[in-house]
């Protein structure tokens, strides 16, 4: 049993080694066959990373349950699980899963940002929607290019004719090949690989402590010190002196003193003019000063560097994104649209999704209320109502709904597109509008009129004797509604279901039925008819019992 457990934990290094070196076919070989020696849960965990680089998100869904099964408490399970999901678009089910995790590791950094990318990918309430093709963005071979996760795999060339073909399709089709993954991370403005935990796989045993992850040993982590050593390395006097005197000036804005803080900020824009963050800190200065025209500006220029020297597509969209916000300071919502939007189109970030939403909620809003006009809608009505008066009931709904968009509190033109949508014989609607206007004004007599004779052609007299019956509260004497319940009650009685149906949406009615005494006695009489004559004895009882009797929930025989 050791000696197996021994093997498998050599099959699990040569696995973890392929994978660093994405032999992913290989790593997936090697995990299978320690599996058959020890049902390890971190094997699992690797294997599903292995498909997940592989492309193969299904089975990395597979192994990523069987870790859960094996060990729900690991927060690597859900991780794991939460990144499959995502890659497969499921991402109200990847926000669970992540959030499970958290519940085990609240603090982990790197699930937090799973959620917030799935969160930031739900589309609606069920779930989510395809993904439309985003390597069709004019500007997405320029962006692949120029992005240091994807600008090697664009020099291989049958790879970039790949690119080309998705350019000129309408859709985003299924793709397995990593770096084509990576790619439309880079476009949608997401870090896939920060969906979870990193994807490479685990050195430690199949008890991880709960605390925070430790620093990952592998060969990548050790690669990108000695790259960062290497650039901090080939870093001019002058950048060394530009990043110093950005310090000075971060030192400065912490403190407020903004003055000092841009020319700090400007002395290293001086020094580098090719490092675009020192223009987003001159802006974030001046919006701060509400300065906000030069805050526009500053963060335009800032754009055009970071285009021209190949920054960031996420430092673009944080200019982007202040600029946005600097216009909706200004209360030029058209234009703070637009910059925030753009700001998206280079990285989805969730704090400005939410605040494009809301500005389109208010835009929506203010276009609404400027439309309002109490003048042009009385002249719409009377319009209506001469269509009306002709017949031409479509022509005249299309000038009552005008009406109602102009002035939408007057109860009266409600009133007018019901019995429009009656004539129509839209019934459904013509009660909507009916329970509108009686809503919007409960003394207007003819809202209850018209929903009565709505619920008379619908032959549901019942309602339609209720309907009249609050007219009659308005307007004792109004001799329509007079009319209209003599007639619903005549309809109705000739029809006992309905007499009955209608009693027992009478609150005294449903008093009675609902005591538990009078129930027995009701279950006592239907067995005894006899029982009937003693329960008359009692007043209390007699008075329901005769209540009953005319409502026509029972007889007497």
């Amino acid at each position: 049993m050791a000696q197996a457990k021994e093997k498998a934990e050599e099959l699990k290094k040569e696995g973890n080694k392929a994978l660093a070196e994405s032999n992913y076919e290989e790593a997936l070989r090697l995990y299978t066959e320690a599996l058959t020696l020890d049902n390890n849960a971190v094997l699992y965990s690797n294997r599903s990373a292995a498909y997940s680089k592989a492309g193969n998100h299904l089975k990395a869904l597979e192994d990523a349950e069987k870790v859960i099964e094996l060990k729900p408490d690991w927060m690597k399970g859900w991780s794991r699980k939460g990144t499959a999901l995502c890659y497969l678009n499921r991402y109200e089910e990847a926000k669970i899963a992540f959030e499970e995790g958290l519940k085990i590791e609240p603090d982990n950094e790197q699930m937090k940002l799973g959620l917030k990318d799935a969160e930031s990918n739900l589309t609606g309430p069920g779930g989510s929607q395809p993904i439309s093709n985003p390597f069709k963005d004019p500007q997405a071979i320029q962006k692949l290019e120029s992005h240091p996760k994807t600008a090697a795999y664009m020099k291989d060339p049958r790879f970039r004719a790949q690119i080309l073909m998705m350019t000129q399709s309408n859709s985003l089709q299924s793709i397995n090949d990593p770096r084509m993954i990576s790619c439309l991370g880079v476009l949608m403005g997401m870090d896939f690989n920060m969906m979870g935990p990193e994807d490479f796989p685990e050195e430690d045993s199949a008890n991880p402590p709960a605390s925070k992850p430790q620093p990952s040993n592998n060969s990548s982590d050790s690669n990108q010190s000695k790259n960062s050593d290497k650039k901090n390395n080939e870093q001019s006097a002058e950048q060394k002196k530009a990043l110093a005197a950005k310090e000075k000036g971060n030192a400065s804005y912490k403190a407020k003193n903004f003055e000092e803080a841009l020319q700090h900020y400007e002395e290293a824009v001086t020094l580098d003019p090719t490092d675009m963050t020192f223009l987003n800190n001159k802006a974030a200065v001046y919006f701060e000063q509400q300065d906000f025209d030069q805050c526009i500006a500053t963060c335009e220029k800032a754009v055009d560097v970071g285009r021209e020297n190949r920054a960031d597509f996420k430092v673009i969209a944080k200019a982007l994104g202040r600029c946005g916000k600097a216009y909706l300071k200004k209360g030029d919502e058209a234009n703070a649209l637009k910059y925030l939007n753009k700001s998206l189109s280079e990285h989805r970030a969730p704090e400005i999704a939410k605040q494009v939403i809301e500005i389109e909620k208010q835009m929506k809003e203010k276009e609404r209320l400027a439309y309002l006009n109490p003048e042009r809608a009385m002249e719409e009505k009377v319009l209506g109502n001469e269509f009306f008066g002709k017949g031409n009931y479509p022509e005249a709904l299309k000038h009552y709904t005008e009406a109602i968009k102009r002035n939408p509190d007057d109860a009266r033109l409600y009133s007018n597109r019901a019995a429009c949508y009656t004539k129509l014989m839209e019934f459904n609607l013509a009660l909507r509008d009916c329970d509108q206007c009686i809503k919007l004004d409960s003394t207007f007599i003819k809202g209850y009129l018209r929903k009565g004779a709505i619920y008379s052609a619908m032959k549901d007299t019942s309602k339609a004797a209720m309907a009249y019956q609050k007219a009659l509260e308005v307007d004792p004497n109004c001799a329509e509604a007079q009319q209209g319940y003599r007639s619903s009650v005549v309809q109705e009685n000739s029809d006992p279901e309905a007499v009955r149906k209608r009693a027992m949406e009478n609150p005294e009615i449903q008093e009675i039925l609902g005591d538990p005494a009078m129930r027995l006695i009701l279950e006592q009489m239907q067995r005894d008819p006899s029982a009937l004559k003693d329960h008359l004895k009692n007043p209390n009882i007699a008075a329901k019992i005769e209540k009953l009797l005319e409502a026509g929930i029972i007889a007497i025989r």
